[in-house]
């Protein structure tokens, strides 16, 4: 268990319950909501009390988030979802210096793993940092765009979002970028509006850590991107675009000179995706993901930095 995600101290990954034996015997905790993959996946608001994990209680406030494998039986590979997360948020920080939420592995009573995230909204003092995400920023909702509303509008609305709202947008647009190719890169299909937030960090707002960074096309099917308009609706497509239905490096670079990028940065963040780095590869083969997911999940990110490569 990494220490950093509980500050230094000894905590143990082993949890003394299991998520399936509450959901048999009718005790779900009512910390439980949904997010997105699919919308099958739970979360559940945790604490450390005298080095062990544990759920929170009715009205507690979580500092941990815990995740794990849906019970829902449509979702492809499920039991493999946690240590898809956890590996692939391990790649973004690892490999490509994204600044991502602490997280871990732990198991469950029955031997399951389960992704565990520290919560970077709750202060040392346990006050909450003031943060928003995308949708709510500009403007989305159910009431007004229905049910698909977080996957509504394009990756330039996000980057306008950012320099409406954060005054260092130039430095923040540039990680947002990144995360951008990254979440394409590594088959993300699912970084939609409330998976990008703008946190409060004193008297600054700044774009929060990347959350949520998981290789969905290992579980489901779906588009290059989660959002409905892609990149953005301003910006020509390259040929390998238009003939494909892919993106390659030029459309990035394009979008990138949209947002306000300027060209040498642009080009010093592509040049990141043109290759899979080693640390990548070894964090891919020491993964918790079966052998054969493991296959899978570097085929994924090989076809894509193939179609990247094209232009």
């Amino acid at each position: 268990m990494n220490k950093d995600l509980f500050g230094g101290k000894k905590v143990s990954p082993f949890l003394d319950f299991s998520f399936s034996d509450q959901k048999k015997n009718g005790e779900y905790p009512v910390s439980a909501g949904r997010i997105s993959v699919s919308g099958v996946q739970e979360k559940f608001g945790a604490v450390v009390e005298k080095g062990k994990i544990r759920l929170c209680r009715e009205g507690e406030q979580s500092t941990y988030i815990l995740k794990p494998a849906p019970l829902d039986n449509s979702l492809s590979n499920r039991n493999y979802l946690p240590a898809n997360e956890f590996l692939t948020m391990q790649i973004a920080s690892l490999a490509y210096g994204i600044k991502t939420a602490l997280c871990g592995l732990c198991f469950s009573k029955d031997g399951h793993g389960i992704y565990i995230t520290k919560r970077f909204d709750i202060l040392p003092d346990g006050t909450k940092s003031e943060m928003e995400d995308m949708a709510s920023i500009l403007n989305k909702s159910e009431m007004d765009g229905g049910s698909y509303f977080k996957y509504s509008g394009c990756y330039e609305d996000i980057a306008r979002g950012i320099k409406n709202t954060v005054s260092a947008w130039s430095v923040d647009l540039e990680i947002f970028f990144n995360q951008v190719v990254f979440n394409y890169i590594y088959g993300n299909s699912d970084a939609h509006l409330r998976n990008f937030s703008i946190i409060r960090i004193a008297e600054d707002y700044r774009l929060a850590p990347a959350y949520d960074l998981i290789n969905t096309a290992l579980h489901i099917g779906g588009d290059d991107f989660a959002l409905n308009g892609g990149l953005s609706s301003n910006i020509l497509k390259s040929d390998a675009y238009q003939t494909t239905g892919h993106p390659c490096r030029l459309d990035f670079d394009r979008f990138g000179l949209q947002i306000g990028l300027k060209p040498r940065r642009i080009e010093r963040i592509l040049d990141r995706y043109t290759s899979i780095p080693d640390t990548a590869l070894e964090l891919i083969k020491g993964s918790l993901l079966s052998d054969k997911l493991k296959r899978i999940y570097l085929r994924i990110v090989k076809e894509r930095t193939a179609r990247f490569n094209r232009g």
